[in-house]
């Protein structure tokens, strides 16, 4: 393991390379660090540092800048974040996508990198369902969800039913299940098929299956504000082919909404530096990202993703503040 002098010595030289960016030479680093010790003293503890994969030696200079290894280690064991009073303006209690994409635009313009947020998950809950017969075998079914978003999905069936019955198994559906989670639904018609016909149940399970699958795929997964601050990165803005994987990431959002998933079964901040996620890797970048609540349960992730030179107490104490903000915001709206 690292002697407090190498530990001092690293944590010097990751700080002084996230304000500037440039190498840090060992002239530099003694000045950094505070500590009186010979260049060739700090010269050995630079190559020692760099024998154990925690800094490296760019080719077209001297000095050396952090890995993702030596992030991680500083990250963990060496950052203190700054209590700084940030000028925050409140998340107004209104819309849930408003209050996202409003969170989104608040973390993207505190970090001036890319904020993102993962809508909550709702639980799949109708508020009215109807059956229009479209031909033979072949129906509409038209879901409700409580906040009047109208979804229509066709589904097939083995037996054709006229629309004095697809009516009746509405009317059963609305009068006994409207308000439940689809999930309460589904099991609870597997015990009470008996009450009705066995075609009829089948059509019904089907119809609450795509009504799930409707009600989940209509929230807009996530939302992500300032991709073009990465334009202003100078990590970024020497390497177009670094920016291209970027802005391709960004447009997929596949890879962050897993991403965002993963995080929201942990508690409080996480940082994923570089290629580390495993489900993005991507090794220019690194991801502060954190779980926000709705009543006191998670619904949902956000974060902030920049280069992995990052002030990284900046970005923990920005993403920490948004989500107790949106969770705020989004308990009070009813």
């Amino acid at each position: 393991m690292l002697d407090d002098r190498a530990k001092l010595l690293l944590k010097a030289l990751v700080e002084r390379y996230i304000e500037d960016g440039q190498p840090v030479g060992s002239r530099t680093l003694s000045r950094a660090s505070g500590l009186e010790l010979s260049s060739a003293t700090i010269r050995n503890v630079m190559a020692d540092l760099e024998e154990l994969g925690l800094i490296a030696s760019p080719h077209t200079s001297a000095g050396r800048i952090p890995t993702a290894k030596g992030y991680r280690l500083f990250v963990d064991t060496m950052l203190t974040v700054n209590h700084e009073q940030l000028a925050l303006p409140s998340l107004v209690a209104e819309q849930p996508q408003k209050v996202i994409a409003s969170a989104a635009h608040l973390l993207s313009n505190l970090s001036q990198f890319v904020g993102v947020v993962m809508a909550p998950r709702r639980d799949s809950v109708f508020r009215h369902i109807e059956f229009l017969r479209l031909s033979e075998r072949r129906f509409l079914v038209i879901i409700v969800s409580p906040d009047g978003d109208v979804q229509n999905r066709v589904i097939f069936s083995e037996t054709d039913f006229n629309q004095s019955q697809l009516i009746e198994a509405a009317n059963f559906l609305n009068q006994n299940y409207a308000g439940m989670a689809m999930e309460q639904v589904r099991e609870r018609l597997k015990t009470e098929v008996e009450m009705l016909r066995g075609e009829i149940a089948s059509l019904m399970q089907a119809a609450v299956n795509i009504s799930s699958e409707a009600l989940t795929q209509a929230q807009d997964e996530v939302v992500i504000s300032g991709e073009r601050n990465l334009l202003a990165v100078s990590d970024f803005s020497k390497d177009m082919g670094n920016l291209r994987r970027a802005f391709d990431l960004f447009e997929q959002k596949t890879q962050i909404l897993r991403l965002l998933d993963v995080s929201s079964v942990a508690a409080g901040v996480r940082i994923y530096i570089g290629g580390e996620s495993q489900v993005a890797p991507f090794e220019e970048l690194s991801v502060v990202s954190a779980p926000y609540e709705v009543d006191g349960r998670v619904v949902g992730t956000l974060g902030v993703i920049g280069p992995i030179r990052m002030p990284y107490d900046r970005m923990i104490q920005i993403v920490d503040i948004t989500s107790k903000l949106i969770s705020n915001a989004l308990s009070h709206h009813k």
